[in-house]
C-alpha cells in the first residue's frame, strides 16, 4: 500500500481495493490537495483544517467519531483523544484512527495535543506506521510528540501538521521534532511503499514531500 501526503495532517492511503483520505484541508493553508477520490474521509475535529469533505470526490464514506468501522474492506478503529492536555477544555475532542489496510496497520492521531492514557494507548499502539502531529502551537511540541512515538513503537514515524514553506499556520518546522529523534540530515519522499512482509525490523522516521 501507498502512503502520499497530501499536506498538513491529510494523506491518501491507497490500497489495492480502496483509497482512504484523512483531515481533508479547506483553502487558505497553503497546500493544493488536487482531485482526490476516496472510499473512506477520516475526519480527526471540526476544523476547517481536517473537516473539508466537499474537496474530496466519490462515494466515500466519512468517519468522524470513535468506534469500529469496516468500508471497502478497510477497517478503521477511532480512539477519542483531546486536542489540549486539558481533556478538550481549550480546543475540544479529537479522534485518533488506527487505519487497518493491506495487513498494515496505520495510525493517525488527528491534532492530539497530549500523552495518551494507557485505555487510550491500548486502541492505537498495534501500529506499523504513526502519523504524527509535531508542529507544536496547536497541538504537541516535539518532545511531547517523541514520547507519544515511542509509547505506540511503529516501524515507522511520518511527521506531519509542521510549517513548510507554503504552510500558513503558526507552527514549527519538522526539524524540531527530528532534532529531538536525534535526526540531522533527511531527504524528503514523494510517498511511501510498504508491504507487511518488507516491514524494517527497527523504527525508522520518514519525512514526506507535499509538493507531488
Amino acid at each position: 500500500m501507498e502512503i502520499t501526503w497530501l499536506g498538513h495532517a491529510c494523506f491518501k492511503l491507497k490500497s489495492r481495493n480502496a483509497v482512504v483520505i484523512t483531515d481533508p484541508f479547506s483553502q487558505g493553508y497553503g497546500y493544493q490537495m488536487g482531485k482526490v477520490t476516496a472510499n473512506i474521509v477520516t475526519v480527526s475535529h471540526d476544523h476547517p483544517g481536517h473537516n473539508c469533505r466537499e474537496a474530496v470526490g466519490g462515494d466515500f464514506k466519512t468517519i468522524t467519531n470513535p468506534g469500529e468501522y469496516e468500508i471497502a474492506g478497510v477497517f478503521v478503529y477511532g480512539v477519542r483523544t483531546f486536542h489540549d492536555d486539558k481533556k478538550g477544555e481549550l480546543r475540544g475532542k479529537n479522534v485518533s484512527c488506527l487505519i487497518e489496510i493491506d495487513d498494515i496497520k496505520i495510525c493517525h492521531l488527528g491534532d492530539l495535543g497530549h500523552i495518551p492514557n494507557a485505555t487510550q494507548i491500548d486502541g492505537i499502539s498495534d501500529a506499523d506506521v504513526v502519523l504524527v502531529p509535531v508542529g507544536s502551537k496547536e497541538t504537541m511540541d516535539a518532545s511531547t510528540a517523541v514520547e507519544v512515538v515511542n509509547l505506540i513503537s511503529p516501524t515507522y514515524v511520518i511527521p506531519m501538521h509542521f510549517k513548510t514553506e507554503v504552510s500558513t499556520r503558526d507552527l514549527e518546522p519538522v526539524d524540531t521534532f527530528l532534532k529531538e529523534m536525534g535526526i540531522k540530515e533527511y531527504t524528503p519522499a514523494p510517498k511511501l511503499t510498504i508491504t507487511k512482509s518488507t516491514l524494517p525490523l527497527d523504527m525508522q522516521t520518514v519525512v514526506l514531500d507535499y509538493r507531488q
